[in-house]
């Protein structure tokens, strides 16, 4: 695995089930896997323009707000297909994840491998900690992320 693979987890941790993606990425840091660097990001879109930049591979993980039932898994290539952005609408950042990918496309500064994982949350307001269906999807979310990230 190269050296330049990184984990985006994107999230505020006192919003709710919006932690969820700085947890995961979390999850994965203590896994160790060999040659990933993981970093926390809240989400700003030409701050994680910036994060990723050199790297070859990039997965990023965050909450979706889709409608979907909560703890739903998403898996989303973005180099084959845009981002919705009404999975990211409840952001604070005008400029979010969906934003910055599509931006990052329009310019062709894209990394060569870019995958996003949502997690479908339930609770986005003001409070600390997961709503118990997000809770409990998170171990196969990172156990997903961990397969793909060991096994390209």
């Amino acid at each position: 695995m190269s050296s330049s693979v990184l984990c985006i987890g994107v999230g505020n941790e006192f919003r709710g089930d919006d932690a969820v993606g700085l947890i995961a990425a979390r999850m994965l840091q203590a896994r160790r896997l060999p040659g990933l660097r993981v970093i926390e990001q809240s989400g700003e879109g030409a701050a994680l323009m910036a994060a990723w930049g050199s790297a070859t591979a990039v997965f990023l993980v965050d909450a979706v707000s889709s409608g979907a039932a909560p703890g739903t898994i998403y898996r989303l290539d973005a180099r084959s297909l845009p981002i919705p952005t009404e999975f990211f609408h409840y952001s604070t950042h005008a400029f979010s994840v969906a934003e910055a990918v599509e931006m990052a496309r329009a310019l062709d500064e894209l990394p060569p491998r870019l995958v996003v994982y949502g997690i479908e949350g339930a609770n986005f307001g003001l409070g600390i900690g997961l709503s118990p269906a997000v809770e409990a999807a998170l171990p196969a979310l990172v156990e997903q992320m961990a397969a793909e990230i060991l096994h390209p």
